[in-house]
């Protein structure tokens, strides 16, 4: 299932060029990533009060088409790679319009408070295959 969150580039997001500088695609599929995992209803701030569990980026692949800009309308689409124990490998890519203009892969990693890995709860793993 891919999901799509949408957004708009503000002058804030540009560099001198007033095209969209580099490190704010990171921030752009993090808010993706975001609101996809509060989509299918898992609870970040439960999941880590009640289960002390949190999701980090472990490694991000990254590949720059083309450059976004000023007031531009982006999406960006993320969709499940591949889910193991306590790893979860997610591709996302920001368009304008049929445009693509960033390409990653992210992994994610379950890891307790601690900082030390955790194993994906079932019920989370599910949720994020369907």
């Amino acid at each position: 299932m891919t999901h799509s969150f949408s957004l708009r580039v503000y002058y804030e997001d540009t560099d001198l060029a007033g095209i969209v500088y580099y490190a704010n695609y990171l921030k752009f599929i993090e808010r993706a990533r975001s609101e996809w995992v509060r989509e299918i209803g898992v609870d970040q701030v439960a999941l880590k009060a009640e289960q002390g569990i949190v999701f980090a980026v472990r490694r991000v692949e990254a590949d720059y088409l083309s450059p976004a800009k000023f007031d531009d309308v982006l999406s960006v689409t993320t969709d499940v790679q591949d889910i193991s124990a306590a790893r979860i490998t997610l591709t996302q890519d920001v368009s304008r319009g049929n445009d693509v203009l960033f390409k990653s892969v992210v992994t994610l990693v379950c890891l307790g408070v601690d900082g030390r890995p955790q194993r994906l709860p079932a019920d989370i793993r599910q949720q994020m295959q369907r």
